[in-house]
């Protein structure tokens, strides 16, 4: 896990109550501020969640657990495709056409 030294500002809060903290919310499906309050503040696990995506330090943590459950062999790899189709019936699209200001016509949402 990155430290905080050398940088400015205050040091990083509890690495461990934070990730607990920004698990618990990806579990539970909850919103960043309905986090609760034994976590800490809710923005330092925001920022630290955006920090950590950002640098990649989540992939790395990731990839290592997995190297790790692989050796030991913990790990399947069968993988299973799905071919299945779902197709949106034509009144589903609600698109309308524009004028473009060179006369063309162009798509738009909506």
């Amino acid at each position: 896990m990155p430290c905080s030294d050398g940088q400015r500002g205050r040091p990083f809060r509890d690495h461990r109550q934070v990730v607990e903290g920004i698990v618990y919310r990806f579990r539970t499906g909850i919103a960043w501020r309905d986090l609760p309050e034994s976590f800490g503040p809710w923005q330092t696990l925001w920022k630290r969640h955006k920090r950590f995506s950002t640098d990649g330090t989540w992939d790395k943590i990731h990839a290592r657990l997995v190297a790790e459950a692989d050796a030991a062999g913990e790990v399947d790899w069968t993988v299973s495709v799905d071919s299945t189709i779902n197709r949106a019936h034509q009144h589903a699209l609600t698109l309308r056409r524009v004028e473009h200001p060179a006369g063309r016509r162009r798509p738009t949402g909506g």
